[in-house]
C-alpha cells in the first residue's frame, strides 16, 4: 500500500545568530504515520514545529504541504485573550474551518450570496456545520462543562485543554503537537492517548511521555548533533537501536582517531609542491579530520552524589487538617516518614497535591495538627515556579555560586563543570550567557542549582513538564541512586514507575489513600477494581437489605423516590440509545433522520452520563 505523502523537509537548515539548530534536516510524514519527535532542551524542537505550523521562518530548505492539507498545530504554551470565553476561543484561533464559517456567514449577510454554490461545497467538506456541536462535545469529554466561563479564570490545565480541543475541533488530517500532555491529569492523559489511537490521524509530537510515545507513536525521529537519525518502531525500540548507533560512531570515531594519526604524520613531512593525487589525499584528511574531532558519547557516566547524613527522624505528620473554604485539602492526614523512602504523589488536578508540598516545606501553615521535620534533613525542593535567574550571568557562575565542587562519597569529587556536563550542558554552553538558554535548558540548570546544594530529601513537584526525555533519563539515575529521601509530585507514568516504591494517591476532599507499589501496579489495581465493582453492581437489590442493618446514614424518602425514578429513567434512556444506534447502523434512514438521530445521540449520552452519576452518589448512601 502507497502512503499519501503530507508533508515533506527537505535539507532544512534553522540558525539563530552563531547557533545552528539544525542543518540539511530531511524528513516527510505520510498519510497514517505517527511520529515522535525527540531531541535534547536547546536543540530546537518547539522551533521546528513553529516553523512547520508557520509561526516561524527558517534559513534554508523548502517544506512542501499536499494540497488542501488541514494541519492542527497545538503550541506547547497557548495563549488567548483573557476575556474570550471558553467557547469563543474554540472559534479564536483562525483555523480554516473558522475563516470558512466567517465567510459564508459574510456571504449570507451580501445581497445575492456572490459565490455560494462554492461555499457550500466547502463548508460541507470541512465538516462546518457542525462545528458548534463539536466543539461542546470534546470540551466535556475533556470535562470542561462551563462553556460560558473566562479564559482568564482557567488554570493552567484547563487552559491546555482548550487548546487542546481547538485543535481536535478540526478533525485534521494532520497534528501537530508540542507536549501535549503538560499540565493535563492522568485521566486526561489516557482519553487523549485512546482518541489518537482511533482515528487514521498523521501525527507529529514532542513529548516527554514516555508511556505515551510507545502508546501513541510508530516511528520516532532524533534530532541530534544538528542531524536527522529516524527509527521505525516505538520509544523501547528506539532505545535500543540508539545505543547501537552510538556504540557504531564511537568505533567509527576511534578507528578515526588511529588512521588520523598516520595521516596527520604525512601531512606534515609531506612537500608544499602536491601532485594530483597527493590533493586527492589531503582532502580525504580534511573529512577523516571532522570524524576523529568528533565528540564521543559517553553515556555510562554514572552519578553517585554523596547525600548529606540524614538520621532516622525524618518528618511526622500528626492530624494535619487544611481546607480552602469548601475544598478539603488534608482531613486528619497522619503519616511517619521513613530513612531513604522514595515516594509518588498522584492524583488529579485541584486536589492539593502541590500544597501538601508546600505545608511540608513549611511554605503555608495547616490549619491544625503538628508536623516535626528531624533536624538532620535538608530540604532540596524543586518546584513548579521554578527559579529566577539573573539573566546576565553565565551559566556556570549560576551554579559555582552555590559550590565549586560536589562530593561523591569514596574520596571523589566533581567539579561544577563537570556536574553540568553531566547533566548535558556542553562546555559551550557554560560558558554561554543565561538569556540565550531555551525553556526546557533553564528548567535544567534550575534542576543543577537544586541538587549542587547536596540536598538529603529531595522534593520535586511536577519535574517531567518541562524536562526532556534525555535530562529525565539521567535524573532518573540519579534519583535511583541517592542516599536519602524522595518525594515526587508527577502524572509522567513512566518517571514513577522508574523512582518510586510507593504512592500517596490523592482522591480529592482530603481522601488520602496508600498504595504499595509503582504507577503501574496502581493502575493495573485501578482496572482491576472497577472491573471488580461492576460485577459487584449487578445484584443491587439483595445486597443493599442485607447492608442496611448496621449503616449510619439512610436515604431519606425524597432520595428514595428520586433513586427509584433514576433507575426507570436510566433503563429508558439505554433503550433509546440502542434503538437509535441500531436506526444508524441499519442503512435506511433518510438524511434528516440521520440528521436528526445523530443530534440526539451525544445529548443522550450527556443525560445518560448525570442520570448514572447521581444514580452512583445516591447507591453509596445506601451501602
Amino acid at each position: 500500500m502507497s502512503m499519501t505523502p503530507y508533508l515533506q523537509v527537505e535539507n532544512l537548515t534553522k540558525s539563530f545568530g552563531d547557533l545552528i539548530l539544525f542543518q540539511d534536516i530531511s524528513f516527510g510524514i505520510a498519510e497514517g504515520q505517527r511520529i515522535g519527535l525527540i531531541a535534547k532542551n536547546g536543540t530546537g524542537k518547539t522551533t521546528l514545529l513553529n516553523i512547520l505550523g508557520g509561526k516561524e521562518g527558517y534559513d534554508e530548505g523548502r517544506i512542501v504541504f499536499r494540497r488542501d492539507l488541514r494541519v492542527g498545530y497545538l503550541e506547547q504554551s497557548p495563549n488567548y485573550p483573557e476575556d474570550l470565553t471558553v467557547l469563543e476561543a474554540c472559534f479564536y484561533h483562525g483555523n480554516s474551518t473558522v475563516e470558512l464559517i466567517k465567510e459564508y456567514e459574510r456571504c449570507m449577510e451580501t445581497p445575492g450570496n456572490p459565490g455560494l454554490e462554492d461555499l457550500l461545497g466547502r463548508m460541507e467538506h470541512e465538516k462546518a456545520w457542525d462545528y458548534e456541536r463539536r466543539a461542546k462535545q470534546i470540551l466535556s469529554q475533556l470535562k470542561i462543562r462551563d462553556f460560558g466561563q473566562k479564559i482568564k479564570h482557567l488554570s493552567g490545565g484547563q487552559l491546555k485543554r482548550v487548546a487542546l480541543a481547538n485543535v481536535l475541533i478540526t478533525e485534521p488530517d494532520l497534528l501537530i503537537l508540542d507536549e501535549p500532555t503538560n499540565h493535563l491529569d492522568l485521566d486526561m492523559t489516557e482519553w487523549l492517548e485512546e482518541y489518537l489511537n482511533r482515528g487514521t490521524l498523521s501525527l507529529l509530537m514532542v513529548t516527554h511521555d514516555r508511556y505515551f510515545l510507545d502508546r501513541v507513536c510508530s516511528e520516532i525521529i532524533e534530532i541530534d548533533n544538528k542531524q536527522v537519525y529516524s527509527y521505525k518502531g516505538n520509544y523501547s525500540y528506539y532505545l535500543e537501536k540508539r545505543q547501537e548507533r552510538i556504540e557504531a560512531t564511537n568505533a567509527e570515531i576511534a578507528r578515526a582517531n588511529n588512521l588520523y594519526r598516520t595521516e596527520l604524520e604525512w601531512m606534515r613531512r609531506m612537500p608544499q609542491a602536491r601532485g594530483h593525487k597527493a590533493r586527492y589525499r589531503e582532502e580525504a584528511f580534511y573529512e577523516l579530520e571532522k570524524v576523529a574531532k568528533q565528540r564521543t558519547y559517553d553515556s555510562n557516566v554514572k552519578l553517585d552524589v554523596k547525600a548529606s547524613y540524614i538520621g532516622s527522624k525524618i518528618f511526622e505528620a500528626d492530624h494535619l487538617y487544611k481546607s480552602f473554604g469548601d475544598l478539603k485539602i488534608l482531613n486528619d492526614f497522619s503519616y511517619i516518614f521513613a530513612r531513604y523512602e522514595k515516594m509518588g504523589i498522584v492524583g488529579n488536578n485541584g486536589t492539593g497535591k502541590s500544597t501538601f508540598i508546600k505545608i511540608l516545606m513549611g511554605l503555608e501553615k495547616p490549619d491544625s495538627g503538628t508536623l516535626d521535620i528531624g533536624e538532620t534533613v535538608r530540604f532540596g525542593y524543586y518546584s513548579q515556579d521554578g527559579l529566577q535567574f539573573n539573566e546576565q550571568m553565565k551559566v556556570i557562575d549560576v551554579i559555582t555560586d552555590i559550590a565549586e565542587v560536589i562530593e561523591l562519597g569514596n574520596g571523589k569529587r566533581l567539579t561544577a563543570s563537570q556536574f553540568l556536563q553531566h547533566f548535558l550542558f556542553t562546555p559551550e554552553t557554560q560558558h554561554s550567557y543565561v538569556y540565550k538558554l531555551s525553556g526546557g535548558e533553564r528548567r535544567r540548570l534550575y534542576l543543577c542549582t537544586v541538587l549542587m546544594k547536596n540536598p538529603n530529601f529531595l522534593v520535586l513537584d511536577e519535574p517531567t513538564n518541562d524536562l526532556d526525555i534525555v535530562t529525565l533519563q539521567v535524573l532518573e539515575e540519579y534519583l535511583q541512586s541517592f542516599k536519602g529521601c524522595v518525594i515526587v509530585v508527577s502524572h509522567d507514568r513512566y518517571f514513577m514507575d522508574k523512582v518510586v516504591d510507593h504512592l500517596l494517591v490523592f482522591k480529592g476532599q482530603g481522601d488520602i489513600r496508600d498504595f504499595p507499589g509503582n504507577y503501574s501496579d496502581y493502575r493495573d489495581w485501578k482496572l482491576a477494581k472497577a472491573e471488580h465493582d461492576k460485577e459487584e453492581a449487578k445484584p443491587k437489590e439483595e445486597k443493599t437489605q442485607r447492608v442496611r442493618l448496621n449503616d449510619k446514614r439512610r436515604m431519606t424518602f425524597k432520595e428514595k423516590k428520586e433513586f427509584e425514578q433514576l433507575e426507570k429513567d436510566i433503563a429508558a434512556l439505554e433503550a433509546e440509545k440502542t434503538q437509535i444506534e441500531e436506526a444508524l447502523c441499519s442503512g435506511t434512514l433518510s438524511v434528516d433522520e440521520l440528521t436528526e438521530k445523530s443530534k440526539r445521540l451525544p445529548a443522550l449520552n450527556d443525560e445518560l452520563d448525570e442520570k448514572t452519576m447521581r444514580w452512583l452518589e445516591l447507591s453509596e448512601i445506601e451501602g
